[in-house]
């Protein structure tokens, strides 16, 4: 088997951080979005990875993920062509290099707690040409959503329904066997000029076996800002005890309590309270701060006289403050300061990016 991962997308919803991230390497317990993705592919013995990237970021994402060797594997990059036209677009994108084989198709900012491997051994075992991942959500109008007859059969995928007509997502989790690309010229755009992944699916469960199972679990599309630091805990709630350790000296006066991971050349003062799970990068500097649950906090970034809790950091960033930081995202070099330290001292100076959010 292949596997194809989407990776492309402007993830507006994301802004301001996205401008200039690629949301897929935006950092979940301190490794891109994409790493833990990658992770449970290759956990599943896939190894021939294509990844679907935007125009001009070939370059940037082999930077950051190489040739597939961390992982024995080997990655492939590809670019979008034709422009943005939807998910199942994407796929029809690569059938060149996937036409001829059965394929896992993987949306790159979906976190699912466990491992795939149960997902591919059935698509392989039962022989089927195509196989969904369903989970139970709180607002299927903002996915895919399978529609069941009287009987409890499987009979469609409707895309982002007004009145959905059940309360299950279709996971960006999907098997396919090389009739996806008969099946993709037999579907046209939607009203909003895209097509739709759920008319391949409906296309599958109307003309071939079709399989599908409920994700258990915890399974997070990362779209949002509150869905991106909820898919961050699930990540470090999922780490393996091992991945927790410290790789510094830490003062005996210091308070480091629960899962912390600390990186080499990270210095900790005496007064400091970190409470995991907890991961700090390397050749940090915290002092007079109280580190909270559900933190991640990238390389080489400084925190002094504040406290932050769920909230991801990243690389570069300076905090400053005596207020306290909550489920918040600090992008890479961001710098936060506080007021009083400023003349004058009736207002808050602010250097606000476009979709940026600010509490105050």
């Amino acid at each position: 088997m292949k596997a194809l991962i989407a990776a492309g997308g402007r993830a507006t919803r994301l802004r301001p951080i996205t401008w200039t991230t690629n949301k897929h390497v935006i950092p979940l317990a301190n490794k891109p979005m994409l790493w833990h993705v990658i992770d449970k592919i290759t956990d599943a013995g896939i190894k021939d990875i294509v990844i679907n990237v935007n125009p001009g970021e070939v370059e940037m994402m082999q930077n950051v993920f190489g040739d597939g060797s961390h992982w024995g594997a080997q990655l492939t990059y590809l670019e979008q062509k034709g422009g943005a036209k939807g998910v199942a677009h994407v796929v029809a994108n690569a059938e060149e290099i996937l036409r001829g084989h059965k394929f896992l198709f993987f949306l790159g900012d979906n976190i699912i707690l466990g491992s795939i491997n149960r997902f591919v051994e059935r698509f392989q075992n039962e022989n089927l040409d195509c196989m969904l991942a369903f989970s139970r959500v709180k607002d299927p109008q903002r996915f895919g959503v399978p529609e069941f007859d009287g009987q409890g059969t499987l009979i469609r995928v409707i895309e982002k329904p007004k009145n959905p007509p059940s309360p299950f997502a279709v996971t960006g989790i999907y098997l396919y066997n090389e009739d996806y690309f008969d099946a993709f010229k037999t579907i046209q755009p939607s009203e909003r000029g895209e097509y739709e992944i759920s008319d391949i699916n409906t296309w599958y469960i109307k003309n071939r076996k079709t399989g599908y199972e409920e994700i258990t679990g915890w399974w997070k599309d990362t779209g949002t800002p509150d869905a991106l630091l909820e898919g961050n805990a699930l990540i470090m709630d999922d780490l393996d005890r091992a991945h927790f350790c410290v790789d510094c000296d830490v003062p005996d006066a210091a308070q480091v309590q629960g899962q912390v991971r600390i990186g080499k050349g990270t210095q900790i003062n005496d007064d400091v309270l970190i409470r995991g799970p907890v991961v700090i990068g390397e050749n940090c500097r915290i002092s007079g701060s109280y580190i909270g649950p559900y933190t991640a906090i990238g390389d080489n970034v400084t925190i002094n006289n504040t406290e932050v809790e769920h909230s991801i950091v990243f690389a570069g960033a300076t905090i400053d403050t005596t207020r306290r930081i909550v489920n918040s995202i600090i992008g890479l070099n961001a710098t936060l300061v506080d007021y009083q330290r400023s003349h004058p001292k009736t207002g808050h100076r602010l250097v606000v990016g476009d979709n940026s959010f600010v509490e105050l």
